[in-house]
């Protein structure tokens, strides 16, 4: 799928975007687990609430590279039974999984976004020292879940459109 140019504009920056807040999130969480480790092993005495942070911190780092893995065409891909197909078939095919990802993704951004709001109007909060509140956590995951379907959806129209001849 190289010769293919990916979705752009709008779309291609809110993706690079949050990605790469997502990589600033798991540094700043990679630097706190050094620090308090660190403490922790001369002063017995980690950071507060470190692993919350970490939990927290982590997921969402995990999540914001989920549109932009989608937008490079990054999952993983098993092709050994359609390699033998005309790239015309195997583009159809996957179109085919892409409507598949946009459905799946879809619900799962529909279902985080009633949890996130549910979470917040009861004051969810986590369980350990900290006690944060995480509902918006949630509601960032439905967006990164929510973002991940428009990129698929956006590749859909470029998969079924014959590549530009060189």
């Amino acid at each position: 799928m190289s010769e293919r140019a990916g979705p752009g504009g709008i779309l291609a920056w809110a993706c690079a975007n949050l990605a790469l807040a997502g990589g600033l999130v798991l540094l700043a969480i990679s630097f706190l687990t050094v620090v308090s480790g660190t403490l922790r092993y001369f002063t017995s005495q980690p950071i507060r609430g470190d692993f919350e942070l970490v939990s927290i911190g982590s997921g969402l780092g995990v999540l914001t590279a989920l549109a932009y893995t989608g937008l490079k065409q990054g999952h993983i891909m098993v092709d050994s039974f359609t390699t033998f197909l005309p790239a015309r078939l195997n583009a159809v095919i996957d179109a085919f999984w892409h409507v598949v990802w946009v459905v799946v993704m879809g619900v799962i951004a529909w279902r985080m976004t009633l949890g996130g709001i549910e979470a917040m109007g009861n004051g969810s909060r986590t369980i350990g020292l900290l006690a944060l509140p995480y509902g918006w956590a949630i509601a960032v995951g439905a967006l990164c879940f929510g973002l991940s379907a428009l990129v698929a959806l956006a590749w859909i129209p470029r998969l079924l459109t014959p590549p530009p001849q060189h």
